[in-house]
């Protein structure tokens, strides 16, 4: 794990994140005293399942039905 500097961070950034987009990490440190550490992002990604949620919400059978008045006045006001 390499660790540098904050000013060298600065001036040597884009090598830096070519260096962690190939799975390196780095320590970044302000006085010798480490600050920040630069890693990968890795978005995780799920695969979409089709009925994965069935059963957990059912439609009521009033949910197109007219709101109350009380409710529909906060609307309209």
């Amino acid at each position: 794990m390499l660790t540098v500097n904050m000013h060298e961070a600065k001036t040597q950034f884009s090598k830096l994140i070519a260096r962690v987009q190939a799975g390196e990490e780095i320590i970044i440190a302000r006085d010798g005293t480490p600050v920040a550490r630069l890693v990968a992002f890795r978005q995780l990604v799920t695969k979409r399942i089709p009925g994965r949620d069935r059963k957990l919400f059912s439609v009521p059978e009033d949910f197109d039905a007219p709101l109350p008045q009380d409710i529909l006045a906060e609307f309209e006001s």
